[in-house]
């Protein structure tokens, strides 16, 4: 078993006791308070520089403990000060070391000190009630791994995404899983530059599958950018956003990190 499918079949198991039917109205109505909030989509769609998808992330299967007591509170007020366009918090706690109470927190305090600044749920996503407590806690998007979900999945989950107002990001890591995801009609396309099965990380993947992503859909660059000059590399790719963690958590300077990343003084 590769390491995705051990983490699918976990959380199939973490989410079982929680599964119950979501309904559109429900949906519709917690979407009701992202109304006039900065989009995710609207986050990234910014022509004039990179976009900078900072990262909450505690530990990871690949790099082992980042930071395993950092306060998520504590992470987006830096976050927030350096200048990251969005951020994601990880809620996968067994794999990740995430808690919901991580997104309820971080939307809380950016509500509270009026900041537009969108969050995305980073999570492994199978069933509606994952999309529920998305938007009851914040969020404004979702992450859908393509390889992780039959077309059936993606279908229900975008639906309910649809019906709450919120982006998803489709993640993938192949052409293959390009022409699954293109049926979707995405918004906006993660390249994965780690590959799930053996948490290898290639840059050149992002500078393979972003010319084959059709015009009109924001692309993001994910996984592997540990210095401005990796930033570079995949902006000059093609990338409209990069989504980084590991990197951004150990740095003793986000702010200069960020503004290095976007190409501006900091």
């Amino acid at each position: 078993m590769d390491k995705l499918d051990e983490i699918m079949e976990w959380k199939r198991k973490e989410i079982a006791p929680k599964i119950r039917p979501v309904t559109e109205r429900e949906l519709n109505q917690l979407g009701e308070r992202l109304q006039g909030k900065t989009s995710f989509y609207e986050a990234l769609a910014k022509p004039e520089e990179l976009s900078v998808i900072a990262e909450i992330k505690r530990k990871s299967p690949s790099a082992g403990m980042i930071a395993e007591n950092a306060s998520a509170l504590d992470q987006a007020r830096i976050y927030q000060n350096a200048g990251a366009d969005a951020m994601s918090i990880l809620t996968d706690d067994k794999f990740f070391g995430g808690q919901m109470e991580d997104l309820w927190e971080v939307n809380d305090f950016l509500t509270q000190h009026q900041r537009s600044t969108p969050t995305i749920r980073k999570d492994f996503m199978i069933e509606p009630i994952q999309v529920l407590e998305a938007v009851e806690a914040g969020s404004s998007a979702i992450l859908l791994i393509v390889r992780a979900l039959n077309h059936e999945e993606l279908k229900k989950l975008r639906e309910c995404a649809d019906a709450a107002g919120i982006d998803c990001l489709y993640e993938i890591h192949s052409e293959a899983e390009l022409e699954k995801a293109l049926p979707h009609n995405p918004k906006i396309l993660g390249v994965n530059n780690r590959d799930l099965a053996l948490f290898v990380t290639d840059l050149s993947i992002t500078e393979e599958l972003f010319p084959l992503i059709p015009e009109g859909i924001i692309k993001v660059s994910e996984s592997g950018i540990l210095s401005p000059e990796d930033a570079w590399r995949v902006e000059d790719a093609g990338a409209d956003a990069i989504l980084c963690g590991e990197a951004l958590m150990r740095a003793e300077d986000t702010e200069s990190f960020i503004a290095a990343m976007k190409g501006l003084e900091p």
